[in-house]
């Protein structure tokens, strides 16, 4: 049993850590929520940034190829000095590795490339701009190029070959925290720039993405997963711009969601220590609130245990108080009611053992004195004399059993105890309790006896005693016509006496008290049958109960230790 001062600390403990509790725990997830989509949030951010910034890289090569563009279509210039334009260009703008201007046919009509043969006309050509898949250079560098058509009709396309390389430094310049990087790829996922260590050595061999959760997305979006090297990582996309490139941001998860965990590990440390400060708080309070409960209880249990003379003394000036006074007067009329019961009781016992002797000895006496009457007047007939002399005798007898019940219930009853055969017992008490059962009219009879002897350890005149006086109970409550009948059965440890009749059965309210002192279902006697036998029985180990119902009859039954073992002296 959880004793009610830990109840009490556990309760106010409940009551003042709750609400910090349930703050504690919606903080800490409402923490993780906002710090995971800040963190994405963040990240989007410096994707979509970097994403721009690329943006406005390709506008403005854009514009640098339409002004190389401008001064080249419908100018007259000649082969050479359209040459020397494409070179100019090209040296002034870094991002630019090449200009080349090619006819109908596809063939180079002009380039910024002094020496060696321009590269062939891209034959995916189907818009007035464009910007051409990245692919590697001789070099293994990826590379691409920009188309576009021009309004000359001898020199309709100017292709410009850009170098990436560019790009490194844009996205080598994006960082998160000490080791997020940023890396650009195009719709395939081929690497075009890459900030991560060992990026440029991927780039140069050609790797793509693979199984890279955000490989194959279309739209922005964001991931976590665990890379080659066992590090759970962050990653967020940019939205695709021209050719489907997009700037992807990771940050490994620990660093990313770092600073939230720091803040949650603060915050538990905080309501832990919120919480012992409370729970050693409640429990000085509760004892202290507590103690005159304590009080209370072991008075309680005193009253229990019938110490009637205890008190408790609370002196606080409180509740409890009252309480305690409370309690007093109420073990004062305890007392009280306890000596009034008793008073009570003994007088009615004696009530009830003045009435069973009446009649237990009236009708012995009164057969004593009609019959002193008699003989006064037939004194010379010597068979009358013989007749009441042994009247007297037994009318006498019943009187010595009427006081020698009374002495054994006060005292143990001395028993001799040898083995028992229960079935010759059974068979003795059935014989010597025809006569009776002839008078009243009802057959008594052994049941089913087993075929093999069962001993009990007991003793042979108490036995048979407690069964003639079962039997004789069952007689009286029996009709004519009826049936008593008794049966011994047994297992390997316990030995079974039963007696059973058809008779008028026992009310359920008295069943459980006819074992008692002067209990008993006749109108008149002292009810001290049941209770002898019930002694007799415990006395030899045994035990004795019964089963009745209303207008259909009882069963008495006996149970002792069966003797396995019989020795012979």
């Amino acid at each position: 049993m959880i004793p009610i001062t830990r109840r009490m600390a556990l309760l106010v403990t409940t009551a003042a850590l709750l609400p910090l509790l349930i703050f504690g725990i919606v903080a800490g997830v409402t923490l993780r929520a906002t710090t995971r989509s800040s963190v994405l949030e963040s990240h989007a951010a410096i994707a979509e940034r970097a994403a721009e910034a690329i943006g406005l890289y390709l506008q403005s090569t854009e514009q640098i190829v339409r002004s190389a563009a401008s001064y080249i279509v419908g100018t007259g210039l000649t082969r050479a000095q359209q040459d020397r334009v494409l070179w100019n260009h090209v040296m002034m703008e870094r991002q630019i590795r090449s200009l080349t201007l090619y006819d109908a046919e596809g063939q180079p009509v002009a380039s910024s490339l002094l020496t060696g043969t321009p590269p062939p006309l891209p034959a995916r050509i189907t818009s007035d701009f464009a910007l051409l898949p990245v692919d590697l250079d001789a070099d293994e560098l990826p590379r691409t190029r920009m188309t576009l058509r021009l309004s000359e009709p001898l020199a309709p396309y100017l292709v410009a070959e850009l170098k990436l390389e560019e790009l490194w430094r844009v996205v080598d310049g994006v960082t998160v925290g000490a080791r997020g990087r940023a890396l650009l790829v195009d719709e395939s996922g081929r690497i075009i720039a890459d900030g991560r260590r060992g990026g440029k050595a991927r780039i140069a061999r050609g790797e793509r993405l693979g199984d890279h959760p955000l490989a194959a997305s279309g739209t922005p979006g964001s991931a976590r997963y665990v890379r080659g090297d066992g590090v759970e990582v962050l990653a967020v996309s940019s939205a695709p711009m021209a050719l489907g490139w997009r700037v992807i941001v990771e940050q490994p998860a620990e660093d990313a969601f770092r600073p939230a965990r720091d803040l949650e590990r603060q915050l538990l440390l905080f309501v832990t220590l919120a919480l012992l400060a409370n729970i050693a708080i409640g429990i000085a309070a509760g004892r202290s609130l507590l103690r005159p409960i304590s009080d209370l209880l072991a008075g309680i249990r005193a009253i229990g245990e019938g110490r009637l003379d205890e008190r408790v003394h609370i002196t606080r000036d409180d509740e409890f108080r009252l309480l305690g006074e409370a309690f007093n007067a109420t073990a004062d009329k305890l007392g009280e009611l306890q000596q009034s019961a008793i008073r009570q009781e003994r007088q009615a016992m004696f009530g009830r053992i003045a009435a069973g002797l009446v009649h237990d000895l009236s009708h012995p006496i009164q057969n004593i004195n009609n019959n002193c009457k008699l003989v006064l007047q037939m004194h010379d007939d010597p068979e009358y004399r013989a007749t009441f002399a042994r009247l007297v005798k037994r009318e006498f007898s019943t009187i010595q059993r009427t006081f020698e019940d009374l002495r054994n219930l006060a005292r143990p009853i001395p028993l001799e105890r040898f083995a028992v055969d229960t079935g010759k017992l059974v068979l003795d008490v059935v014989e010597r309790m025809q006569a009776q059962a002839s008078v009243a009219g009802v057959t008594v009879a052994a049941g089913v006896l087993p075929s093999q002897p069962v001993y009990v350890e007991g003793d042979l005149f108490a036995l048979g005693r407690v069964l003639r006086n079962l039997v004789l109970n069952a007689l009286q409550a029996t009709p004519p016509g009826g049936r008593v009948w008794i049966e011994v059965s047994g297992d390997e440890r316990r030995a079974t006496i039963s007696v059973n009749d058809t008779g008028c059965g026992i009310p359920a309210d008295r069943v459980q008290a006819i074992f008692e002192d002067f209990v008993t279902t006749k109108r008149r006697g002292l009810g001290l049958g049941l209770a002898i036998s019930r002694k007799v029985v415990e006395q030899l180990g045994g035990s004795i109960s019964v089963e009745s119902v209303v207008g259909e009859g009882s069963s008495f039954t006996l149970s002792f230790p069966r003797l396995t073992r019989i020795t012979t002296g």
